[in-house]
Parts: C-alpha cells; structure tokens; sequence
C-alpha cells in the first residue's frame, strides 16, 4: 500500500540530503529540528551511527536494548540532554539533496535495530522499514545510478510485498 506524506511529524524526525554516490557509498547530510547546522555523512553507516548518537541525546525514541562494548564499562550513553527545537517542520522540509531526500521517521528502536517510515520526498512515497539494514538498503536503491522509475516502484512494491505477506513489519 502507497503512503504518502512530505511531514516531519514526530520529535526525532530526520531530513535525509543524498548529495552524491560514489564506489557504493552514499555521502550527503541530515538535519533535525535541533540543530540550524547539518551533520555531513560520508556513508550510510556513517548516517546509522550518528543517527544512532542523536536519538540517545534526545532520549526518543527509546531503545530496547544497551549497547555493548568491548573496551571499558561503558556508562548509560541514553540522556537526554534538554535538546530545544531551533527549527520548525517546514524550514526542515525546504533542504534538499542534489540527487535525493528522505524524510526518516524512527518510530521504535527494538531488537537492536530500528522501525518506522521513510519518505522518498521527490517521489512523494512512504514506505515502512523494519530495520536500519532494510532503510539503508532502501535509501541506496532509490539514489543508484541506473533508472530512477525502476527504483521507485521496486522501493514501493517491496513494501507492499511485506503488507500483502502479512509480515510482521511495522504498520501504521
């Protein structure tokens, strides 16, 4: 089922700008209302981790799991810091990327991952993730070279695959 929606809508959502893709990595910049300054990402892993580093500032969505390390007892790293919005919804929604933008909405972060909708914002479509894996994966095809109209409509009907299996995903 095609969603569709160009809105922030929640406290921890994120403004995705894809500037370029290079030797498969994917490097562009994403902004929350917390911060006027976005935060450059060179990789999609890179995206995940800091994405990661914000929400535990934040304090939302809270995870269901600690981290783990291997090097010293780390303490909590969950706090939240007293994070004041500094920008609204639709200064967050005039960025864009140069060859793409996503609205990421991070409804959970369960089973060591996280769920919630993506909006491919040039395509106007929304669809639901399942993991970060499955986002990043997501976000990687909608951008690769190649066909742009092939992308959006395998992005859209994976997603309607998941819906019409009765997967255990996350539905709105």
């Amino acid at each position: 089922m095609e969603r569709n929606g160009c809105y922030i809508g929640t406290p921890a959502g994120v403004v995705l700008c894809v500037d370029g893709q290079r030797d498969g990595r994917t490097s562009g910049r994403f902004y929350h209302a917390y911060s006027v300054e976005g935060t450059t990402v060179s990789s999609m892993e890179g995206l995940i981790f800091s994405m990661e580093r914000f929400f535990d500032r934040l304090g939302s969505p809270f995870p269901d799991t600690n981290q783990r390390t291997l090097l010293k007892k780390q303490e909590n790293t969950i706090r939240k810091e007293g994070m004041i919005r500094v920008m609204r919804d639709d200064e967050l929604l005039k960025k864009h990327g140069d060859i793409g933008t996503f609205i990421i909405r991070v409804q959970h972060r369960q089973h060591s991952s996280w769920q919630g909708m993506v909006t491919w914002v040039e395509e106007n479509r929304t669809v639901p993730f399942r993991s970060a894996l499955e986002l990043i994966k997501m976000i990687d095809e909608a951008v690769s070279e190649g066909d742009e109209e092939d992308a959006s409509q395998s992005l859209v009907e994976k997603a309607e695959k998941r819906e019409d299996e009765g997967s255990e995903g996350c539905k709105l």
